[in-house]
C-alpha cells in the first residue's frame, strides 16, 4: 500500500468513526478497539501451511474457550520457546531456525491469539502471556526469543509469572510504552478527544492498571535473568528508542544496534550473534 493511499484510508476509517461518535459514543469506541486490536493478517490454514511449519511436531491447547497451536522441532533437553510479533505467525522464525536447531535444542513456537493456527479475534498481551505460561508450565524452556510486540509480552509474562528456570532472553525490535502505542493510532486516525478518552479508559480497564505503567521498561526493571535486547536504527515501525527504554532499565542485559534490518531483524550476522548470546557464553 502507498502512503497516499494508507493517509487515505486511515482518515477515511477515522472520520467513520468520529461521526459515529456523534450517534453513539460507545459503538465508535467499540469500532476503534477492534481496528486497534483484530490483526487482519498473520492468519494461515492447515490447508495451505507455510513450508517451515509443514512437518513438524504440532500440538493445540485451548485456553479460557481459544485453542492456541503450538510447533515443536524436536531435540535435546535445551529448550527454546519463540514468541513473534502482531499481523505474523509462527513461520516468521523460519530464517533463524537453522541457527537455533544447530545447538541441537528443541524448538518451540507458538501462535498467538487470533494469528495463525490460534482462535480468537481479539489479540491482547494479557491473553499472550497467559499462553506463554501456559507453554512454559507444559514444556518448560530455558530460553525465550521474542519479536516486537511479542518481545514486550515476554517482559510481561516474566514480569507477571517470575521464573528463574528461564535462563536467558533474547528481545528483538520491541515496543516499551503502550500508551505510545496507542497515541499514535489516535493521531493516524484523527479520532476526537471524546473517543480518545474513553478509548484510553476501555484499556484501563483491560489491563487493570494505567497505561504509562503498561510498559516494557517497567517490566524489564524487575528481572533478573540475563538478557538481549536488539533494535534497528531504520526500524520505522518501532522507534530504536523503545528497545533503548527497555534495555537502559534491565540491570542484566545487553543492547545491541542494528542498520538497514528495519522492523523484521532478518540478519544473518544478528543470528550468529543471537546463537553465541545463548549458547557459548
Amino acid at each position: 500500500m502507498s502512503k497516499i493511499t494508507y493517509f487515505i484510508v486511515t482518515k477515511s476509517i477515522g472520520l467513520y468513526i468520529n461521526l459515529m461518535g456523534y450517534l453513539s459514543l460507545k459503538r465508535a469506541t467499540k469500532l476503534a478497539y477492534q481496528f486497534f486490536s483484530e490483526p487482519r493478517e498473520g492468519k494461515i490454514s492447515k490447508e495451505k501451511m507455510p513450508v517451515v511449519l509443514q512437518n513438524v511436531t504440532t500440538e493445540t491447547f485451548d485456553y479460557d474457550g481459544n485453542n492456541f497451536q503450538v510447533y515443536i522441532w524436536e531435540g535435546n533437553e535445551n529448550i527454546i520457546l519463540l514468541v513473534h510479533g502482531w499481523e505474523s505467525n509462527a513461520s516468521r522464525w523460519a530464517n533463524i531456525l537453522p541457527y537455533l536447531k544447530k545447538s541441537g535444542s528443541t524448538v518451540i513456537a507458538i501462535d498467538a491469539p487470533a494469528h495463525g493456527l490460534s482462535g480468537g479475534k481479539e489479540f491482547s498481551i494479557p491473553q499472550y502471556a497467559e499462553f506463554i505460561h501456559k507453554t512454559v508450565q507444559m514444556y518448560q524452556p530455558q530460553y525465550l526469543i521474542g519479536h516486537s510486540i511479542g518481545g514486550k509480552t515476554c517482559l510481561y509474562y516474566q514480569y507477571l509469572y517470575p521464573n528463574d528456570a528461564i535462563k536467558k532472553m533474547v528481545i528483538l525490535g520491541a515496543p516499551s510504552d503502550f500508551k505510545i502505542l496507542l497515541s499514535n493510532y489516535i493521531r493516524i486516525l484523527s479520532l476526537n478527544s471524546k473517543i480518545a478518552k474513553d478509548l484510553e479508559e476501555k484499556y484501563i480497564r483491560r489491563y487493570k492498571q494505567k497505561l504509562e505503567d503498561f510498559s516494557g521498561r517497567k517490566f524489564a526493571s524487575t528481572i533478573k535473568v540475563q538478557g538481549l535486547v536488539a533494535h534497528d536504527i531504520d526500524d520505522d515501525v518501532v522507534s530504536i528508542n523503545e528497545g533503548k527504554k527497555i534495555a537502559e532499565a534491565w540491570s542484566n542485559s545487553r543492547f545491541i544496534e542494528t542498520k538497514g534490518l528495519g522492523h523484521s531483524m532478518h540478519d544473518d550476522n544478528l543470528y550468529q550473534y543471537i546463537y553465541q548470546f545463548l549458547f557459548e557464553n
